[in-house]
């Protein structure tokens, strides 16, 4: 190792950054040799331990023995390879550490006072503090020094007593001996004075240096009395602020006491409001068994509203049969394996109408047709005929069909086939007849449509069901059509009085100026519908309000009033005046119309007949055994079943074509499907009516 000024543990850090020293061993003796003492040593040994990197291991060779050094809670340990501590070491405080832990230099009090004295003492505190170790381990030395002076003291008696002898001995030596002798002293002396020398300049050296040191610890000093005066300001403030806060304090303790007495109120209040939930409680179940009296009582009323609704559930039971039987008609027509849009031959048609039987021919207000009521893969149809005398074309005939064919549409009467070899066409059929009957055979001279009457809300839907058919029609792709001959008496009713239309006049294609008819045509079908007749009086609102057909209920009259006014302008669209007024502006005004009449039978601010009709006559005169179980509607045509009842014909065949096998009166489980006509049961029935329909005496 080179000679260096820096302490020889200084020198060891640096050998281990800069040759990556992994492990180092060092002997306490080494540490001794550089002037340091013992304790000196050790503590090096524990400087090197702290400053070494972490990856350096540190082990002493002392007495021989390996052992590892540890610092723990300010103190060091040697201990042996067993872990058994040798000795205890605990350092001195520095001097620095002493400065330290008065005032820190690094505090802001500190840098506030001056920006150089803290540079400053950083730059000689190193300085400053090897001073003070050299000054105690001088200390140490001294002592030793005056063990040594003593020891040298006897040295020195023992030297006069050889000196002594030596006098003795020189006057015995020779005269080369003596200047040889005192050459010796001689040489001794100028070490001696050599030493002292030497001793007087580090003494000076070490003077100059504890004269910087005092000036540099009295500018300290004076900078720790200023930080201890601001210490003392700021503690002046701390009380001051303590007061402040034991005042704040004292407030608080005065509202803790205020939430106390209120918090005593609230849990007075808290038991008074318990007395009084018992209070309730009790009322409570006192309510409750009220409460239960009163829902025995319900239940009581629940049991005779049931029981006052069984009529309405044998109607809802009809309802729901007809829709079953449109359902089953509906997918039968629509079944195209079977005979949608089929050609059907003459023994087919034949079967179908029982070879033409006359009890099968339609007769609406009593005059003969050539429509005939038939049956063909167990569904209703009306088949008509084309005579010889208006009998088409067969291109005609085809052209017919092929239109007829083509539309498909739910208010258009659908033609289910048709046979080229008798000249007929075959379509669904409609069991409630034509609108005309309805509206104006219904409380006249008809027993078909005496008892019966269209209300109000079904009157506008059927206008709406027939403004639906003309914009189907007048809006067809490729090419529109017309009807050219819309009267009451060209729209049936199904079962459920759904309108559909029949009897388009061709030609069927048409141009702008021919939709004009059909408008003019649906105008002059709402007024019936509104009045019940033909009107060919004044076209005023006021005038046809006061006309209102009484048959059809209690109408609206703000919906008639719109309905009038819808009318009027249809009827007076007469060369195209209207170029707004077009099938389209017609199927929004009557669909709106529509929705505020859907809207108040739903409201349940005006009422609506089961099924469209309203009993004109007392219903309660009617015998029992005259209604149809299943219609509760009187008898045309009665056959009687195996359970032994007796139904309408059209109705107890749709019972047992959609799969029923049991009876519709008592669920039993029928013997048999075969149905026999009750002739004296319809015998009764026709002399009933005919007594009914005859004039009061």
């Amino acid at each position: 190792m080179e000679k260096s000024e820096q302490p020889i543990y200084k020198q060891l850090l640096e050998i281990i950054s800069s040759r990556w020293i992994t492990k180092l061993v060092v002997s306490l003796t080494v540490m001794k040799s550089s002037a340091w003492k013992s304790r000196t040593a050790i503590s090096g040994s524990f400087y090197v331990l702290r400053q070494k990197p972490d990856f350096c291991e540190l082990f002493v060779i002392c007495g021989g023995r390996l052992l590892s050094l540890r610092e723990e809670n300010k103190g060091g340990f040697i201990e042996d390879d067993r872990g058994n501590a040798v000795s205890k070491f605990t350092e001195k405080n520095s001097f620095r550490s002493l400065l330290g832990r008065r005032h820190s230099p690094d505090s802001p009090s500190s840098s506030s006072r001056s920006n150089n004295s803290p540079d400053e003492w950083e730059k000689y505190s190193d300085g400053i503090e090897q001073y003070v170790n050299q000054l105690l381990a001088l200390n140490e030395e001294e002592e030793e020094e005056e063990e040594e002076e003593e020891e040298e003291e006897e040295e020195e008696d023992a030297n006069c007593k050889e000196n002594s002898a030596d006098s003795v001995m020189q006057e015995n030596m020779s005269g080369a001996e003596r200047i040889e002798a005192l050459k010796i002293k001689i040489q001794r002396v100028e070490d001696a004075i050599q030493f002292n020398r030497k001793e007087a300049n580090v003494n000076k050296e070490r003077n100059a240096k504890a004269l910087g040191a005092i000036s540099l610890c009295n500018t300290r000093a004076m900078e720790l009395e200023a930080c201890i005066s601001e210490e003392v300001l700021k503690n002046v403030d701390i009380k001051k602020e303590l007061d402040f806060r034991k005042d704040e304090l004292f407030e608080l303790q005065g509202e803790v006491g205020e939430k106390r007495s209120k918090l005593n109120s609230i849990l007075e209040l808290q038991r008074e409001l318990k007395n009084k939930l018992q209070l309730s409680s009790s009322a409570k179940s006192r309510a409750e068994v009220q409460l239960e009296k009163a829902v025995r009582t319900r239940n009581d009323m629940v049991r005779e509203i049931e029981e006052l609704r069984g009529q309405r559930d044998v109607i809802q039971r009809r309802i729901e049969f007809r829709r079953e039987k449109d359902a089953i008609g509906c997918a039968d027509r629509l079944n195209t394996s079977s005979f949608a849009y089929r050609e059907f031959t003459a023994a087919e048609i034949r079967a179908a109408t029982k070879d033409f039987s006359e009890g099968l021919r339609l007769k609406p207000r009593g005059r003969l047709t050539n429509v005939y009521k038939g049956c063909i893969n167990h569904m209703t149809v009306a088949i008509k005929m084309y005579g010889s005398a208006n009998a088409p074309s067969p291109e005609a005939f085809a052209a017919k069909v092929k239109i007829l064919s083509q539309i498909r549409h739910p208010n258009i009467l659908a033609m289910v086939g048709f046979c080229s070899e008798l000249n007929c066409i075959v379509f669904e059929y409609m069991h409630n007849g034509c609108l005309h009957d309805a509206l104006f055979l219904t409380g006249k001279s008809s027993s078909d449509y005496k008892n019966k009457a269209l209300n109000w809300h079904t009157r506008l839907r059927i206008a709406a069901e027939v403004c639906s058919a003309l914009g189907f029609l007048h809006e067809a792709q490729p090419k529109p059509l017309i009807h050219g001959n819309l009267s009451p008496s060209k729209i049936i009713l199904d079962c459920n009085n759904v309108a559909k239309v029949f009897g388009l006049k061709p030609p069927w294609p048409y141009d702008n100026s021919d939709s004009k008819s059909d408008i003019r045509a649906f105008g002059n079908l709402m007024l019936q519908l509104l009045i019940g007749r033909n009107w060919a009086a004044t076209m005023e609102i006021a005038a046809i309000l006061g006309n209102l057909d009484h048959l059809a209920g209690e109408w609206p009259l703000d919906l008639a009033m719109e309905l009038c006014t819808i009318a009027i302008r249809c009827l007076s669209n007469n060369q195209g005046e209207d170029e707004e007024l077009d099938i389209g502006w017609l199927m929004r005004e009557i669909n709106k119309v529509k929705k505020k009449a859907n809207q108040l039978v739903a409201n349940g601010e005006y009422t609506s007949a089961i099924e469209g009709f309203i009993d004109i006559d007392d219903s309660s005169n009617v015998p029992s055994a005259f209604l149809c179980p299943i219609y509760q509607d009187v008898m045309q045509n009665p056959h009687l079943a195996a359970d032994g009842f007796s139904y309408e014909l059209d109705a107890i065949d749709m019972w047992l074509r959609t799969g029923h096998d049991t009876s519709p009166m008592t669920n039993l489980r029928l013997n048999h499907t075969l149905l026999t006509p009750n002739h004296t049961l319809r015998s009764l029935i026709q002399d009933w009516q005919n007594r009914r329909s005859a004039p009061p005496k």
